[in-house]
Parts: structure tokens; sequence; C-alpha cells
């Protein structure tokens, strides 16, 4: 049973309120259990490590410690260094830049006790209605995705620590967010291969340690229509067409993706454990944060024992995940970024921000803001990061629903619109289109300038024709945020 727990990543959650209270029990039973990682989502940086530290102490094998860190260590560590996303750092077209922010993200995960970290995303963005790609990628171009891509992994495993190219086979042209249901793609091999494939090849030829597999059904590969996680076509083109012999890992077995379809032997609804057997029956070598370890471990156990599983084909994945794990391995690391790295992370925030429309107006010593949030608040990261960083900065801020007489200056309408998972869509709703009107008319009605800052896609700026002065932050996160309002006061 243990041997088989080293199939699993199990996750683990920072809570607010209770910190890592009332994830002790699961830990417990993930490292009894064997896993052969643990997924770490959010935290401050002294917890964080204080728990990686205790997780590499009491494994009985070398751990695999992942976090998403495709924006840099900041994304979802508090304390750590904060990135602009993929998507800004490809618009300098340096591709010195993306080398940089791969070798900070990955010494400030090194120094976190984390050595995987999930990233790049090598998806390309193709359809402006895609819910997941956006910002997170490099672009649509697949080989300056490719180049970029190869880049940050380069860089990131220069540091030791291993990267993950996601999501294969590419998750670029979707309309339907995996978290909430299976998207379907009809391109054929010979499209994927000149297209979507691209970057993956230059991830395996860069020597990427792993890659993550889509919840998306491409029936040119797998006739069955089966998301790529679970089906064995797809990921024998990933090992024979692209010769990848490094670690397969599903992307999160929580998701709807690859649990929106029915069991094709069984015809009932797929559960995690039913698609943890599929998963590694079809070749994947790793399943990341299933809800309940335990039964995905008897469920692996299960299908060995009944022949569903070949007792072979997993000994070679966890021969695998031991020697990438072994290769990662996390020792005592105080290194982290520097305070060059530090200052330089905060430049290049800076310098991806980007005029759309317009200028940016001088801002009062006392400004008033419209908060326009058109992402789900449980997925998003603290929107008042602006407003802090603008105090700061010697300003004194009013949130106010739109533009009072009492006020002067510029009215700032501060726009969250970023792809964030199970949001189910990048477009701005027609409520906060219409909230953003009506706070640029009323400005106007008092004869004072609007200023609209996008935290989201540059394109997204033609949803909002009123303003005629529009900033691209690019994302929501802490450190656009304040790249912003240095912006707005520079």
């Amino acid at each position: 049973m243990k041997e088989l727990g080293q199939h699993v990543i199990a996750a683990i959650g920072w809570d607010r309120d209770f910190a890592w209270t009332g994830t002790r029990e699961a830990i417990d039973t993930a490292l009894a259990l064997g896993v052969g990682g643990f997924l770490i989502r959010g935290g401050p940086r002294y917890e964080v490590a204080q728990l990686a530290r205790a997780l590499h102490a009491h494994s009985p094998v070398p751990l695999l410690i992942a976090a998403d860190l495709e924006r840099g260590a900041g994304e979802r560590f508090h304390g750590a260094v904060a990135l602009p996303p993929a998507r800004a750092l490809a618009s300098l077209n340096e591709s010195d830049v993306v080398r940089r922010a791969a070798r900070i993200t990955a010494r400030d995960a090194r120094e976190l006790g984390i050595n995987w970290a999930l990233g790049p995303v090598c998806d390309l963005d193709l359809d402006n209605g895609n819910p997941i790609v956006g910002t997170r990628g490099f672009g649509s171009d697949a080989k300056r995705v490719a180049e970029l891509g190869a880049e940050w992994i380069d860089a990131c495993q220069a540091e030791s620590v291993l990267a993950c190219a996601k999501h294969f086979p590419g998750h670029g042209r979707t309309q339907v967010d995996s978290h909430l249901g299976l998207p379907v793609q009809d391109e054929s091999l010979t499209e994927l291969l000149a297209s979507d494939l691209v970057p993956f090849r230059a991830a395996v030829d860069a020597g990427v340690a792993s890659i993550m597999t889509a919840h998306v059904a491409f029936p040119a590969l797998d006739r069955s229509a089966e998301p790529a996680t679970l089906s064995a076509p797809t990921i024998a083109l990933l090992r024979g067409e692209l010769g990848f012999d490094g670690l397969v890992v599903t992307d999160a077995l929580d998701m709807g993706g690859v649990l929106a379809s029915r069991d094709a032997q069984s015809g009932t609804v797929r559960d995690q454990p039913a698609a943890a057997v599929r998963a590694m029956a079809a070749g994947c070598d790793l399943l990341l944060a299933p809800s309940e370890p335990a039964l995905v471990v008897r469920a692996l156990a299960d299908a060995v024992a009944d022949g569903r599983l070949n007792a072979e084909q997993l000994a070679k994945s966890r021969a695998r995940r031991d020697w990438w794990a072994t290769w990662g391995r996390w020792l005592p690391d105080t290194r982290g970024p520097t305070l060059d790295d530090r200052t330089w992370a905060k430049q290049v925030s800076d310098k991806v921000l980007q005029v759309v429309r317009g200028r940016v107006p001088w801002v009062p010593p006392a400004c008033e803001v419209v908060m326009v949030d058109d992402d789900p608040a449980s997925a998003a990261p603290s929107r008042w990061s602006f407003i802090q960083s603008l105090q700061a900065l010697g300003r004194t801020v009013n949130v106010v629903p739109g533009a009072t007489s009492a006020g002067e200056g510029v009215l700032i309408i501060a726009v969250f619109a970023d792809v964030l998972a199970g949001k189910g869509h990048v477009s701005i709703t027609p409520q906060s289109r219409l909230t953003v009107r009506l706070a640029v008319q009323a400005a106007r009605t008092l004869k004072r300038d609007a200023l609209v800052v996008l935290f989201g896609h540059s394109r997204l700026a033609s949803e909002l024709p009123d303003a005629a002065h529009l900033l691209c932050a690019w994302s929501g996160d802490r450190g656009m945020q304040e790249a912003a309002a240095r912006a707005l006061v520079s």
C-alpha cells in the first residue's frame, strides 16, 4: 500500500483563520500512506517554510513538494517575490527577462522547501474566449511560446527545482473551464502537431522534468473522447512522438473536466478513485490533489489485485518519481532571492504596465477609487493591495461607488478581471461594464477625468470603451496592484 501511495500528490490548503490546523490530520494520514509529495496552496512565507521542512523530515521517501508558481512564489505565498504573469513578461520581447523570472521563482521555492514548480503554462492563447489560459500563457505564436517556455524551464531547473509544462496536449482553444466541465477540441492531429504541440515538444527538448495533462478531450487523438488525463493514446503520443521520459502528472483530480463523463466500462458517473485508476492505466505517473488520498490508494490496490493496473508499469512510474525526487532533493537552503532580485521584480512589474488609451492623469493627494470586481472572491487575491499601496505612497483614498462632488482630479476605476480557476468566463460581465460606464459618465458630469486600471489581459480594454484613459496591469496579483499604484503617483 505504501508503495502505491507514492503515486499520490496530496494537497494542503492554508486557511486564513486556522492556518494549517484543519489539515494536520490529513497531513498525518498522507504521510502514513507514503505519498510521493504534497501540493501546498497558500500561506505566509515563514509558515510554509516550516511546514515544508517538517514534511521533508518526516517522509520515508524523498518528497516532491509542489506549488503553482506561474507568477513567482508571491502568487501563492505572502512575503515571497511577486512577478508579472507570463503574457506580461512576453510583451517585453526579452528572453532574459523570462529566464530571470524563472530563476527568482526557483530560488524562492528552494528557500521555502519547495522543489517542484508547476509551471510554465505552455498552452497557446488562441481563443479570446478561453477561460483558462489568457495571461497565464506566453501568447499565441507557437514558435515564440516554445522559445520562452524552454527558457523558463532551463532557468528553473538550473536552480535544482523541477519544472512542469502544462497542460498537454494544449488548453489554448477551449471555451469551457475544465474546473467546471469537460472541454472537447476537434482539431486534427496535423493541426495539433503544427501548433498546440510545438511548445510541448520544445519543453521535452529542454529536458523538462514533468508534464501535466489537460482535462480536455481530443477526439482526433482518442476516439473515446476521454479527457487527455485518462487517454492512453494521448499519453502514448507524448511518450512516443515527443519522446518524453519524465514524469506525467494529472491536473487536479477534483476538477469537473475529469469527473464530468460516465465511465465507459461501468456506465456510472466517474468519481476520483475511478479517475485515478484510469489515469494510471493510461500512463500517468502521479495523481495530483485527490480529495481523499486514502480512497485513491485503496482503489489503486484493488486495481492491481484484479489486473486492471499493471504492477510492472506502476513500478516504472515509481522509479521515475524516485529519480526526480532524488535529483531535486531538498536541503536547507537560505540563499533565496537577493535584494537585487526583489528590486528587479518590482522594476519589471513596473515595466510591463501598458497605457492602452490616453495617459495616466495626475492623481491628487485625496483620490477617489471605484472598485469593480469581476472575479469570484473565493479564488481571487486580496483587492486591497492597490488601495494600501496608494496610501503608502502618500495618497488618502476614498473608496466610492462613483464620482462625488467632494472629490477632485481623476476618478480611478479599478477593474479586476483575471483568469481564475473555476471562474468559467474571461470576458467582463455586463454588470461590470455598466458599472464602469456609469462611473465614467458621473466623472464627466463633474468635469473630471476617469482612469480605468485594468487588472486583466490588455485585450479586455475593448470591452471598456467609455474611459478615455486606460492602464493595463495584466493581473490582480499583489505585485501588479502595487506596480499600478506606483505608476499612478510617479
